[in-house]
């Protein structure tokens, strides 16, 4: 027979947190992605311009 894993105990802390405090807002606004800016990559060596 398999032995059961223990639960965590964070996770039991954590949803007794989020019930006193609430949910957290993120520390990073998410930006649409039509908003954001395009990536800087670096050219590939064999193009020529």
């Amino acid at each position: 027979m398999a032995s059961r894993k223990t639960p965590d105990p964070g996770k039991k802390v954590r949803r007794i947190a989020r019930n006193v405090i609430g949910t957290v807002p993120s520390e990073k606004i998410i930006v649409p992605k039509t908003l954001r800016k395009k990536p800087k990559h670096k050219k590939p060596p064999n193009t020529e311009e």
